[in-house]
């Protein structure tokens, strides 16, 4: 993980954006991360400052930068970068794979698909009044704007009353068979159905409730563990390894000043 003075990290469904503030104290040489990889597609955007990512014999300093999930890849930056995480088994994240990912792992990505976004983001970071939502905002146009035309019908009500069940369950087991009772489908029929109102496979879905829960959990001053509990995951290390798998840092580092 990057060195940082300030930052800030929001979720949404299948997706997370981390906009990072680089201490001034590393020097204008910035600071480099460490060789990693992880599940999630990366999106790197330079904001005001810099960065370069290496993957292999490949390297990126453009503005705009995308990893592909699992690649390896290493980050020097300075300054403010952003960088937003999607789901690679969402309906939005495998557009962008395919977009993407066709000839190599870490490629460029064009400005002109962001039109403002960008700059709109830097300006609400550094708003001290910023509310999550208006950074999730920006965060959901900017997968949009990645993953194009997609198809993802509005929620109805059989899945909008398994998802409130699902928040409802998290300390505890979320199952298939028991939201499938909650919503009167069978399974196979809300597993199906589930995919095509949100965009994510029902347990994919699940696993990013739990992600989100024992993060805010977490910036609210419980400990790891009793953040780990209250998502439903077994202890502190089930959560660390699940976080370093989505992103490639363990969730015990993600303490912001």
């Amino acid at each position: 993980m990057l060195s940082f003075a300030r930052g800030r990290i929001v979720f949404w469904e299948g997706a997370s954006m981390w906009v990072l503030s680089a201490d001034p104290s590393v020097g204008k040489e910035g600071v480099k991360g460490t060789l990693h990889s992880h599940h999630a597609v990366q999106v790197t955007f330079r904001l005001d400052g810099w960065y370069r990512l290496e993957s292999g014999d490949l390297l990126v300093d453009t503005p705009v930068a995308a990893v592909a999930p699992d690649a390896r890849h290493a980050i020097t930056a300075n300054g403010t970068v952003a960088f937003v995480y999607i789901e690679p088994e969402s309906t939005a994240g495998r557009a962008v794979v395919r977009r993407l990912f066709a000839e190599r792992p870490l490629t460029a990505v064009e400005t002109a698909l962001f039109g403002k976004l960008p700059a709109r983001l830097l300006a609400e970071f550094r708003d001290p009044a910023v509310t999550e939502a208006r950074l999730i905002d920006i965060g959901r146009a900017i997968v949009s704007a990645l993953a194009g035309e997609i198809e993802i019908s509005t929620p109805d009500e059989r899945v909008s009353k398994v998802l409130s069940w699902a928040n409802a369950q998290l300390a505890t087991s979320v199952r298939l068979a028991d939201a499938a009772k909650v919503a009167g489908l069978s399974p196979d029929r809300l597993r199906h159905v589930f995919v095509r109102h949100t965009g994510l496979p029902f347990r994919t879905y699940v696993l990013w409730l739990r992600l989100l829960k024992a993060l805010e959990a977490f910036a609210q001053g419980e400990s790891l563990t009793e953040a780990a509990h209250m998502a439903g995951f077994a202890d502190s290390a089930h959560l660390s390894r699940t976080f370093r798998r989505t992103f490639g840092v363990a969730a015990a580092e993600l303490r912001i000043n």
